[in-house]
């Protein structure tokens, strides 16, 4: 019985492998595919790097969706993690109920109906101040603030729960100012919760694509609302080399981090044996 179960899930850890990792291989080798056409192989060629690296428009989007992406990670990270220590350390407050329910909107809003929101926002604001005076960089920004700040939340606000007061309340009676408190000793803990959440918020920035259509205007393509207009004219394969060379740094950049998590664990296995033996 043991040994069916255990060729079962092997079974389906392996489908499920392929399933998420046979399409990423696909689009690596057809990034070197010599056809216009992307689902018409001609052969193996590197053209499509080259032209990738001379299409001016595809790295304006690329660059103005890593711009967008940072400055809204840092601003949802900063805010997120504000809002959930409001939620989690400040108790029971006047309006809590009214606040927890505003700040988990986005979570179950429908983009569509937060895109069009917001684009309504900033119609409105246009109207009565004369701000914003174009849709753009800094539109998009905000409204990606405006989601993924609820994300960053919710994970501050689990981290928060699982941490407990102990150290803090001890900080506390030792005479520790509540800011030092803070400082020296909640947002340490909170640091991989707010990696977390700047990592997701990040992710959410670079992929939104609905949202970012409502509040932009000309001139103001990311690099997904570009992509989704070149479907309407039929995608080249520079597409499948910009993704190829995002999917490589994202290996690298998990690499690096698996590797410092790595040569942590096995400095504090060493700290431990020492004091052990001492």
């Amino acid at each position: 019985m043991y040994n069916k179960r255990s060729k079962f899930l092997t079974f389906m850890v392996t489908a499920g492998m392929v399933f998420f990792y046979v399409p990423i291989i696909l689009l690596i080798i057809y990034s070197f595919n010599y056809s216009k056409l992307v689902p018409v192989w001609g052969g193996w060629s590197t053209r499509w790097y080259d032209v990738l690296f001379q299409s001016e428009a595809l790295w304006n989007a690329v660059s103005l969706s890593l711009r967008i992406a940072i400055v809204n990670a840092t601003f949802a990270t900063i805010l997120g993690t504000l809002a959930g220590l409001a939620m989690v350390r400040f108790g029971r407050f006047r309006g809590r109920t009214l606040f927890g329910g505003m700040l988990v909107a986005p979570l179950v809003m429908p983009e569509v109906i937060t895109g069009l929101s917001l684009l309504l926002l900033f119609i409105t604001l246009k109207q009565l101040i004369g701000w914003p005076s174009e849709r753009g960089f800094t539109t998009i920004t905000i409204a990606h603030i405006t989601f993924s700040l609820a994300y960053v939340a919710v994970i501050i606000q689990a981290r928060l729960a699982g941490m407990g007061q102990t150290l803090e309340e001890a900080a506390l009676d030792l005479g520790a100012k509540p800011f030092r408190v803070l400082i020296d000793i909640t947002l340490p803990r909170l640091a991989p919760g707010m990696a977390a959440g700047w990592l997701l918020a990040f992710t959410l920035s670079l992929d939104d694509l609905v949202i970012s259509r409502f509040v932009t205007g000309p001139g103001g393509n990311t690099l997904p609302i570009l992509i989704y207009s070149r479907i309407k004219t039929g995608l080249k394969p520079d597409i499948n080399a910009l993704a190829t060379i995002m999917i490589l740094f994202v290996a690298a950049c998990v690499a690096i981090a698996a590797l410092i998590m790595f040569r942590q664990h096995k400095k504090t296995m060493q700290d431990e044996l020492i004091a052990n033996q001492s």
